[in-house]
């Protein structure tokens, strides 16, 4: 596979989402799995809501906004403090545990992030899991002001890295992204950790992967 670069989704992709279990379960024992999946889901379906409604705020307010709806829709009370503490958590996210060594063997390309994160966050992100020297750009959606699976995010990726999709993979391991950046006319690799079908979107990836650590070996 002639790959020039490699752009990479951060939140579920490179970031386990789901660290943030262990300061839920600090704050409300036994509900922690509960609230970070509800979590999760809101502030997926609310980037899509605001892409077709046209009512961008960023991934932050997003973001706090999906975790009060999964306090709310869960009867859990928290105050200001609270959900402080559960946000900041979304600044200090587990890499994977191949993440370090996968990216290290991969490093002879361009390597970029895009996602829909804001700035402040992917950099504050990258930066507390000592990665920054690994990634040539980290690439936000708040130049656009519209969120993946938009076109127009992917087209920023090319657009930032002076590449032709035809010279770039992209890695994900959220379907729905995986087939959003194979209708732009990426080659793309999905990350099954999981085990899970592929959603049914007439669009499938050119590679599966269970982790990182394959798609080194693989390229």
């Amino acid at each position: 596979m002639n790959v020039k670069a490699i752009f990479f989704d951060a939140y579920g992709t490179l970031f386990d989402v789901h660290s943030v279990l262990e300061t839920c379960e600090q704050y409300f024992p036994d509900r922690g799995m509960q609230i970070s999946e509800a979590w999760r889901q809101k502030q997926l379906e609310y980037t899509w809501l605001r892409s077709m409604m046209d009512k961008y705020e960023d991934f932050w307010k997003v973001t706090e906004d999906a975790l009060a709806y999964a306090l709310k829709a869960l009867g859990l009370d928290a105050g200001k403090e609270v959900r402080s503490a559960l946000m900041r958590e979304y600044l200090h996210l587990n890499p994977y545990p191949e993440v370090q060594k996968a990216l290290e063997k991969l490093n002879s390309r361009k390597l970029a992030i895009l996602s829909n994160g804001t700035q402040a966050m992917l950099d504050l992100l990258v930066e507390n899991a000592r990665l920054t020297q690994v990634f040539s750009d980290v690439i936000s959606v708040d130049e656009l002001k519209i969120y993946k699976p938009y076109m127009g995010v992917y087209e920023l990726g090319i657009d930032k890295l002076f590449i032709d999709k035809n010279e770039a993979l992209f890695v994900t391991s959220n379907p729905w992204d995986a087939a959003g950046a194979k209708t732009f006319g990426f080659r793309v690799c999905w990350i099954n950790r999981f085990n899970k079908p592929f959603d049914e979107l007439g669009v499938h990836p050119d590679v599966v992967i269970r982790n990182l650590e394959e798609l080194a070996d693989k390229l």
